[in-house]
């Protein structure tokens, strides 16, 4: 598998990991076309920072006050990809959040108001789209120190809005090796969505490429670059799930059963009632939520309100192994009648080695004809099997 690894050692900003995207490979003329349909045409250009070659990227746009509503309408109209799109606008709502929650409700925002934040943006996410991985791990933030000046003053370092940024993601930060402001709000929003696995200082595989993106000033001993990796990792994927377990005695199996399903709807990865012996021979249940992150408040919300449960334990930041996985829609005939069926396709190191039909379309599609639901999941791995071949995979 191929990963993406941000090295921030020098601290980031948005147009720093556009560059460094380029540099890396990422698709030059899209990136170019999406910037230039939100603000104007950049301009991108070789630089050298401590002996070292990197691209640096200038979005000429004009200092300009705009609204939330101005920024997504013009996000919407931009010539990039969908998912690119989308990632964008996440980006602008994590900087619209940290704003409110550093100066309240206002009408014009600082970063998400800058054009050049807006083609920063819409660059980078483009850029990451084009590269086409799906994992991205950011090492540990530099992010300066001392004092900046911003349109309220003097202000310390990292930025408030940079502050509550990181204050809402996982993206661990060291002071670095200089003074000033290192990571932008900017940056900082950009790298909290892209990062998808927790960040050490262990590379976590074999490196394919490196790419630098230079800032716009000149610094210290320390070269003003940001540094990203593309990696080339073992067979099986990591992601980051937390845990959420608490143990009841006192609750009907068919209330176990409801908040297992109300999880699942809210977006658990997965949740199960283990039967236990409790204190004084009591029997009861651990009952095990597996989240993401993010997720983690809600579903213990629905654990305490269906179960009663006084007192949930969090276990963080599990590292979980997983397969490559896509998901196929193949064609199954039943009584004269053909349906898709969607089917889970799990590899390992290009390798299929598991195939998985959906099982509530395959059970919805057994009780409308009467044939039996094993019947209607074997047809659909056999047909699944059957594209697979022919597209050149292999398993079994």
């Amino acid at each position: 598998m191929r990963i993406l690894l941000f090295d921030p050692f020098h601290g980031a900003s948005g147009d720093m990991i556009t560059a460094a995207l380029l540099h890396l490979g990422a698709d030059r003329p899209a990136v170019i076309r999406a910037m230039a349909s939100v603000v104007k045409e950049p301009l991108i250009e070789e630089a050298e920072r401590g002996g070292i070659r990197a691209l640096r990227v200038r979005t000429r746009a004009e200092a300009k006050a705009r609204t939330l509503e101005e920024v997504t309408g013009r996000l919407r109209q931009a010539d990039a990809p969908a998912p690119a799109l989308a990632m964008a606008e996440r980006v602008i709502l994590r900087l619209h959040r940290a704003e409110e929650e550093v100066h309240g409700p206002v009408v014009h925002f600082h970063e998400v108001g800058a054009d050049d934040a807006i083609a920063d943006i819409v660059g980078a996410c483009t850029a990451l789209h084009s590269l086409g991985v799906r994992q991205v791990e950011v090492l540990p933030v530099a992010l300066g120190g001392g004092f900046i000046r911003g349109p309220h003053g003097t202000l310390p370092v990292p930025a408030p809005a940079t502050a509550a940024i990181l204050a809402a993601s996982d993206l661990p930060g060291h002071p670095g090796p200089d003074e000033g402001e290192l990571l932008t709000p900017t940056g900082a929003a950009l790298l909290a969505e892209f990062a998808t696995l927790p960040g050490s200082r262990q590379l976590p595989g074999r490196i394919l490429a490196v790419g630098y993106g230079a800032g716009s000033r000149e610094t210290g001993s320390v070269p003003n670059l940001l540094r990203v990796f593309l990696m080339e990792t073992g067979d099986l994927q990591q992601d980051r799930v937390e845990i959420l377990e608490t143990n009841v005695d006192d609750v009907t199996p068919e209330v176990i059963a409801y908040t297992i399903s109300r999880l699942m709807a809210a977006g658990a990865r997965d949740a199960s009632a283990i039967p236990s012996v409790m204190k004084k021979g009591r029997s009861g249940h651990l009952v095990r939520v597996i989240s993401e992150p993010a997720l983690t408040g809600p579903l213990a919300t629905i654990l305490a309100e269906e179960l009663g449960t006084l007192g949930i334990r969090v276990i963080p930041s599990v590292h979980r192994l997983i397969l490559e996985r896509r998901v196929i829609r193949v064609p199954v005939a039943i009584g004269g009648e053909t349906r898709e069926v969607e089917v889970k396709v799990g590899t390992i190191g290009g390798k299929v080695s598991s195939v998985k039909p959906e099982f509530e379309q395959a059970r919805a599609w057994a009780e409308e004809t009467g044939v039996p639901v094993r019947e209607v999941l074997r047809r659909a791995e056999e047909e699944a099997w059957r594209i697979i071949f022919r597209e050149g995979g292999n398993g079994r």
